[in-house]
């Protein structure tokens, strides 16, 4: 079977509940009550899960949501649709990442931001994720804001994007007069590497500091300060690795792979392996990439990975 890379995607380890408590736990051992917002890529279903079945009612709904635009597609995080309509916006979202137009997206977008207690958040704006090349991406990013600043909340700074990224995103938000935000994509079970620090009582209220106020707090927390490409592989060693305190379903790397069967079903990658087991090749790769992360390899890595010059100008700049 040929591999089919446009449909076939992976889920991270940890399902939403543990995601969520992974978060909490991080702040609470600051002394801090905690809000926590889990989102994936474009679908609502594990803040509907945390809301109605696993009784975390004060999560807000949000989803990263693709939004094609020219040769390059970026991501938003819109976060805190109302319950009422969420299911139904997923569906306007949906339609526009699958038949995108300038037009349709100024108005979703103004329709978004009519909405008070709705944050539309442009998420690690300088990662050239599809690869079309820094100066073209660049250049989008700005156009892209040129026409839709008006609706974007803020800027994100994502918890696992490097510290050049960073200070890129620090940049841009000073040139288009828009406000920081911390965010991330958290795909292995490290907690995310920074957060916002307010006095909200509630997500409405945290949403009322970041959009009228203009007001936001970012705390980077210690894990950022580790080499980045340390971090990233330990990011990937966790996605393949196994999980038996985890629910079925996501104990090991190959029920969290999906990949179009012979029906064009998407299913787990384990009900597709004809003895249920991956190939040798496949199992031998994961061994070597599992190794990359043990003992004398890691630290090695940990050694030549290191970014003291990288973080003296970040917190340089910070300082300025």
């Amino acid at each position: 079977m040929r591999v089919d890379y446009g449909r076939s995607y992976w889920t991270p380890p940890m399902p939403p509940k543990l995601a969520f408590d992974l978060e909490s736990e991080q702040i609470e051992k600051l002394g801090l009550a905690s809000m926590v917002a889990v989102s994936d890529h474009d679908n609502i279903k594990a803040p509907l899960l945390l809301r109605s079945v696993l009784g975390e009612r004060q999560s807000p709904i949000g989803v990263e949501w693709t939004v094609p635009y020219g040769v390059q597609a970026f991501h938003l995080g819109v976060h805190n649709l109302p319950a009422g309509t969420a299911s139904e916006w997923m569906q306007i979202l949906a339609s526009y990442t699958e038949h995108p137009s300038d037009r349709q997206l100024k108005e979703i977008l103004a329709a978004l931001d009519a909405i008070p207690g709705v944050l539309v958040i442009f998420n690690h704006p300088i990662w050239d994720l599809y690869r079309v090349g820094e100066e073209t991406h660049l250049h989008m990013v700005d156009e892209f804001l040129r026409e839709n600043r008006t609706w974007i909340h803020a800027i994100e700074l994502n918890g696992l994007r490097n510290w050049q990224e960073n200070r890129e995103a620090v940049r841009l938000a000073e040139r288009w007069n828009m406000v920081l935000i911390s965010g991330g994509d958290r795909h292995g079970v490290e907690p995310n590497a920074n957060i916002n620090l307010t006095n909200a009582g509630c997500f409405d209220e945290f949403v009322n500091e970041i959009r009228d106020e203009k007001m936001s707090r970012v705390l980077f927390m210690p894990q950022y300060a580790q080499p980045w490409k340390h971090r990233i592989l330990r990011s990937a060693i966790d996605a393949v690795r196994h999980y038996p305190q985890f629910p079925l379903g996501s104990q090991n790397w190959d029920e969290r792979v999906y990949h179009p069967d012979a029906n064009g079903i998407c299913q787990p990658l384990c009900a597709l392996w004809p003895d249920g087991n991956a190939p040798r090749a496949m199992r031998w790769g994961i061994a070597g990439l599992q190794l990359m992360g043990s003992g004398v390899f890691s630290g090695g890595l940990r050694i030549a990975w290191s970014e003291p010059h990288e973080r003296r100008l970040a917190l340089e700049e910070l300082d300025a």
